[in-house]
């Protein structure tokens, strides 16, 4: 998962502590705490690991529950045995309502157990921390999706609207088979829904966990997210004797380019989300950027306030496209002059536009026909944000109301990326929802000794039962 990347609100009159997890565990969350550490202990990296075990693993608990063999569907491609997900169908009364799709991926980054303090695939609770690779990206949703309709089944629940559950892999991998793509190029019929809830949204404290006295303020519901493409410039020369040089050089003009791509700063842009993003979460913040967060709402074109959100780099990028040098290579020896450099870009680009265009703006920035601008596979599709659909915030506002009191519920558009975009592709808008929470720094996602707090968790559940129950009901 890329998570949103959205500036906190520090210092807010509504922040609130969150709810306590000081007593023993409920029979219904020790249940659920032994399916998310089987899923965290099932080695999912796609060097050593298998998604496809996971999901066996998962549609188990849920025929255990009740659900039947046709309600589970396990699957794979040839090609790739170990990157396989999950489908699984739970029934709704309704003839009319069309389903609702609860999605996660089960795949996560690599981790090594000589760079971790802790064994990255066992899962340690200590000092009110959950420690495990996974533990928040992402087999925290992928536990309580599972767990929801293994609720539901036990209990013999009959919610109004289908709800279907996909957990798929290649959400963290570029090359990999990616399970969410697949399922909405070739099998649409089995996830087709109304809407479907992701990741990507989810509570930021103040700068602490809440065990360690911080403050939940505030939640945030993703409502779309940027497209990532990926371009390859490339400049190619006859080379010749290192001994004799010339001024026309592959590395030369390649980091002409380079220099022309860090100066290009694309336009600042609002969509629906980010408006209502700016406008609400500068109220709250207040102070100067506060000020310049409302100004930009209003005013797109307000230079000023431009000029002080660019100092924030989070905000900077929800303001506009932007794509970044990230790689190099370039000539094939040290005595030689260089046939062939080369960079990648990476781009995120602003919902609404296609990757050809941004493609068109590079080359025109670069100016040189001598530097080859081209897209590196996969192309992915062009982000189109959901609407802001009070069928689906008013539930997630209302009840987080009751869950997390005095914490605001803020729509934001996603600067990384997530499986989102491939659903959006074929017409199923998704949200990445609140509910759990992290610190400012991350808690290690992508990075070393990964951590989910308890308390986040078993809070987080509750409140997404919750609104899958609410949003199944009607």
């Amino acid at each position: 998962m890329k998570r949103s990347v959205i500036t906190l609100l520090a210092a807010t009159a509504l922040a609130t502590p969150a709810l306590a997890q000081t007593a023993p565990l409920r029979p219904d969350q020790a249940e659920f705490r032994s399916l998310y550490k089987e899923l965290v202990e099932t080695n999912t990296t796609l060097s050593a690991g298998s998604c496809t075990l996971a999901a066996e693993r998962m549609g188990a608990r849920l025929k255990a529950a009740g659900m039947s063999d046709a309600q589970i569907t396990i699957f794979s491609i040839p090609e790739k045995p170990k990157e396989g997900g999950i489908v699984a169908v739970y029934p709704g009364k309704s003839k009319t309502a069309k389903p609702m799709l609860l999605l996660g991926h089960l795949d996560v980054v690599e981790a090594r157990r000589e760079d971790w303090t802790r064994d990255p695939f066992t899962l340690i609770e200590e000092n009110g921390y959950f420690y495990g690779r996974g533990t928040f990206d992402d087999k925290a949703m992928a536990s309580v999706w599972v767990d929801a309709l293994v609720r539901f089944a036990k209990a013999k629940y009959q919610p109004q609207r289908t709800v279907k559950l996909a957990l798929t892999c290649g959400e963290e991998t570029t090359h990999a088979f990616n399970g969410a793509e697949w399922l909405s190029k070739n099998k649409r019929d089995l996830i087709d829904a109304e809407f479907a809830l992701n990741e990507g949204g989810g509570g930021r404290t103040d700068g602490k966990g809440t065990m360690d006295g911080g403050k939940l303020v505030v939640q945030t519901m993703q409502v779309g997210e940027k497209a990532v493409q990926n371009y390859r410039l490339e400049t190619t020369n006859p080379g010749g004797h290192s001994s004799m040089p010339v001024p026309d050089n592959a590395i030369y003009q390649l980091s002409d380019a380079l220099i022309k791509l860090q100066k290009l700063e694309f336009p600042v842009e609002l969509s629906e989300t980010t408006r209502v993003y700016f406008a609400q979460a500068g109220k709250s913040r207040g102070g100067a950027m506060g000020a310049a967060m409302q100004a930009i709402a209003a005013n797109p074109g307000d230079k000023q306030a431009e000029a002080l959100l660019n100092t924030d780099r989070a905000f900077h990028s929800m303001l506009r496209t932007t794509c970044v040098a990230t790689l190099l290579d370039g000539g094939h020896a040290n005595n030689a002059l260089p046939q062939r450099a080369g960079a990648n870009v990476n781009c995120r680009i602003f919902p609404g536009h296609t990757s050809d265009k941004v493609l068109g703006q590079l080359a025109a920035a670069i100016g040189d026909a001598g530097v080859k601008v081209t897209k590196t596979p996969p192309v992915r599709p062009i982000a189109m944000p959901p609407p802001l659909d009070p069928k689906i915030m008013g539930p997630a506002t209302r009840l987080a109301a009751k869950h997390f009191p005095g914490v605001p519920v803020i729509p934001a558009m996603s600067t990384g990326a997530t499986d989102a975009i491939f659903l959006a592709a074929v017409g199923i808008p998704t949200y990445g929802v609140p509910g759990t929470w992290s610190n400012p720094d991350g808690n290690g996602m992508h990075g070393l000794n990964e951590k989910m707090e308890a308390k986040a968790l078993y809070a987080g559940r509750d409140y997404l039962f919750d609104l899958v129950k609410d949003l199944a009901g009607k």
